[in-house]
């Protein structure tokens, strides 16, 4: 399992991650309100403003301080790791 940091010493399942918006449009803000609604919002901000909103396969929406494009090369960066440690594995 590949787990991103995602601030404050939070992880998330690389694996299961959807989507990864800014909280800015109203679309976004209702996804929020909904999730909250259902209980399936996790706040990951320790209070901060919500820079980033990941959405999960599960339906779970988690709320991070840090900006989606730091998310987005967290994400990337750890899976051409991965893959980089897969071929040198390989040889």
């Amino acid at each position: 399992m590949k787990l991103i940091n995602i601030g404050f010493g939070n992880m998330v399942s690389a694996e299961r991650i959807i989507a990864v918006v800014s909280p800015e449009s109203a679309p976004i803000k209702r996804i929020i309100t909904d999730t909250r609604e259902k209980g399936l919002l996790i706040d990951a901000t320790y209070g901060r403003r919500t820079r980033a909103v990941i959405i999960t396969d599960s339906g779970h929406v988690v709320l991070s301080a840090i900006q989606p494009e730091t998310v987005a090369g967290r994400i990337s960066s750890k899976s051409e790791r991965d893959t980089i440690e897969e071929c040198s594995d390989e040889e």
